[in-house]
């Protein structure tokens, strides 16, 4: 994004960035794979696959993963996450606050998320965030991210150009689907990935969480944005 370039859309991940899910997902992932004895990959490494679809989570996570195998673990993980994980992740504080001031100041807001569309509806039914977004793309809507599909559908069904569109995300996946869309990205500290790992993809700003970004954004010059920081 170039200093002084009209910003009117706010793209936001969902696990990591706007709910505090990525320690759930790691232990469904982890008793997923221990149940069909699959390995016991290491936290850091699970972690790094937040973020992804599960086809390609398992392809990194259980190499050689074939399409028999990739059901019974789609299966076993879905199972696992409805019965034990799915209900205890909450959102960030805060956002509920953020979405009000950003849709008060007239962005446009959407979702961009490696969650399937069952997950993302549950998700935002359980929030009470169902409406509160003008467009949502899943990973079983499009190629899962770094790929810009996602974000792409998302700048057609709304209209806006990438370079007015900011994608705010807690993993390099979200980082590099922006870049490859031509759009710019902030990232955020609270879930999978490491400040040093984000600040390497160049985003506008590296901040501690969601919660900072109107505060971000006004300083920048409120609906316009430009130059990088760091929060």
């Amino acid at each position: 994004m170039k200093p002084g370039s009209r910003l009117d859309l706010v793209v936001f991940d969902w696990d990591g960035t706007l709910m505090d899910s990525v320690g759930a997902i790691v232990a469904c992932t982890r008793a997923t794979l221990a149940e069909l004895a699959l390995g016991e990959p290491g936290e850091a490494m699970i972690r790094g696959t937040v973020g992804l679809g599960l086809r390609e989570t398992a392809e990194r996570l259980v190499p050689g993963c074939d399409e028999p195998m990739f059901a019974r673990l789609l299966d076993c993980y879905r199972r696992h996450w409805i019965e034990t994980y799915r209900d205890r992740p909450p959102l960030f504080p805060d956002v509920q606050g953020v979405l009000d001031q950003l849709a008060a100041a007239g962005y446009l807001l959407a979702v961009a998320t490696g969650k399937t569309r069952r997950g993302l509806d549950y998700a935002l039914d359980q929030t009470g965030l169902r409406g509160r977004f003008h467009a949502t793309r899943t990973a079983d809507e499009a190629p899962s991210k770094p790929d810009p599909r996602m974000l792409l559908d998302i700048l057609d069904e709304l209209g806006v150009r990438p370079a007015a569109a900011v994608v705010i995300g807690d993993s390099i996946y979200d980082l590099q689907m922006a870049a490859n869309a031509g759009s710019s990205a902030i990232a955020v500290l609270s879930g999978a990935h490491r400040r040093e790992d984000l600040a390497a993809h160049r985003p506008l700003a590296v901040l501690e969480d969601v919660g900072r970004l109107p505060a971000w954004l006004k300083t920048a010059g409120g609906r316009t944005a430009g130059g990088a920081g760091a929060g």
